[in-house]
């Protein structure tokens, strides 16, 4: 298992090939512009971007992050999930960051500047292991084979391409989306309540009076928020413009 932090920053201007650094657990590396005498480890070349804009901290198989900015909020994506972010606030130290792929990004005059971080590989509990007694129930049992959930990942798809959008699809566009299946809009009504009523059970919000569509957000929130529905299962979907 790799035991190393690695971070790498876009090619210099001067140089074709990505800039890496390694850290070793236990081992710190600064960010930002640097001061004189004083360079920074991660190289932030942007006027507002400070000096000393923070520091990295690499710990096992994941890592610190210290925001030493007095004003500025920093964003640690993940590139790999469904919008998943971490906001490290001005002055927080040693905020812990879970992804093992990570994007951390600083305002700058331009938009932002942003460097990528590798972490190990996370240690998980072997699948099959027994704890004794009875046996745990699946809280959401989804089969990912079944047409319920090809509609479930349509629903998402809008989100898990492009974690900004708040677009959910309708049912006109999710008959269109899995044109193959021959599903009517009856059918696409009849699957979303099962979704909603038996699979994922989502309860009515009290002021949902008027707002018919409230299933397919709940679903949707449900589904990216415990990952019952990530990036991968978009290939259950035919391409994209078919």
């Amino acid at each position: 298992m790799q035991s190393t932090i690695l971070i790498q920053m876009a090619a210099a201007p001067t140089d074709d090939r990505p800039y890496s650094l390694e850290l070793a657990p236990g081992e710190q590396a600064l960010f930002g512009r640097g001061a004189p005498g004083s360079p920074a480890d991660i190289l932030l070349d942007d006027p507002a971007v400070s000096r000393r804009a923070g520091e990295i901290v690499a710990v096992g198989d994941y890592w610190l992050l210290s925001n030493l900015s007095a004003a500025k909020t920093y964003v640690v994506e993940n590139p790999e999930g469904g919008g998943e972010f971490v906001k490290v606030p001005p002055g927080r130290m040693g905020a812990p960051i879970p992804f093992e792929f990570s994007r951390v990004c600083l305002p700058a005059v331009d938009g932002t500047v942003s460097f990528l971080v590798f972490a190990p590989q996370h240690v998980h509990v072997p699948p099959g292991r027994a704890d004794g007694g009875a046996a745990t129930q699946v809280a959401y049992p989804l089969d990912q084979n079944a047409k319920y959930f090809r509609i479930l990942v349509a629903l998402c798809e809008p989100r898990l391409r492009d974690p900004s959008t708040s677009r959910i699809p309708t049912v006109p566009e999710i008959i269109e989306r899995l044109s193959g299946l021959g599903l009517s809009r009856t059918a696409i009504g009849f699957h979303i309540s099962y979704l909603a009523e038996k699979k994922l059970h989502v309860k009515s919000p009290q002021d949902n009076e008027g707002k018919a569509d409230w299933q397919r957000h709940a679903l949707v929130s449900l589904a990216l928020k415990f990952d019952l529905v990530t990036s991968e299962h978009l290939a259950l979907l035919p391409p994209p413009g078919r």
